[in-house]
């Protein structure tokens, strides 16, 4: 059989492994594997090849694209290595739901885009598709979405920061 793995922490940051998931998500969830599930890095060897540099040798490292993330690994809640799965967008983690990685919480860390429509936190300014790909996942996937750059900060619901973004706009 093939390994599991628990998923301690399923979090959408476009830098993808950086500092923030290294000294305070991998201690705090006390993760043994960090999964990257983002297509570009999939594909780009060089790419690849910083994020394992950058990852101490004792945490293992898969980086794999959305497909073979969700046909190829197998999750066991409470059972197998302590995981932080990595998706780099919003719409990766959708696609993973649907093809059967199912998730009830997603952390937004970091996510930036110039024709942003909505400014959710200093680190988190989303464009039209990935708000309705959120309301997608809290409304027909039930899926709690909330923002929290690290594990000590006060966690925002991404519901109430949408609606406080939407009635201060004129």
């Amino acid at each position: 059989m093939a390994e599991s793995y628990d998923i301690a922490l399923v979090r959408v940051d476009n830098r993808l492994v950086h500092g923030q998931i290294l000294e305070a998500w991998v201690p705090f969830v006390e993760a043994r594997c960090i999964m990257v599930v983002d297509d570009n890095s999939a594909s780009d060897f060089f790419c690849e090849t910083v994020i394992r540099m950058a990852v101490p040798s004792d945490i293992e490292v898969n980086i794999c694209s959305v497909d073979d993330f969700a046909a190829n690994y197998a999750y066991v809640r409470g059972s197998g290595k302590k995981t932080i799965v990595l998706f780099g967008r919003i719409a990766d983690a959708l696609k993973a739901y649907e093809q059967g990685f199912h998730f009830e919480a997603l952390n937004i860390g970091n996510i930036y885009h110039e024709d942003y429509k909505v400014c959710c936190a200093p680190s988190v300014f989303l464009c039209e598709p990935e708000i309705a790909d959120i309301i997608r996942l809290q409304r027909e996937k039930g899926v709690a979405v909330e923002v929290k750059r690290v594990p000590r900060e006060k966690a925002v619901d991404i519901q109430d920061a949408l609606k406080a973004s939407c009635d201060s706009k004129p």
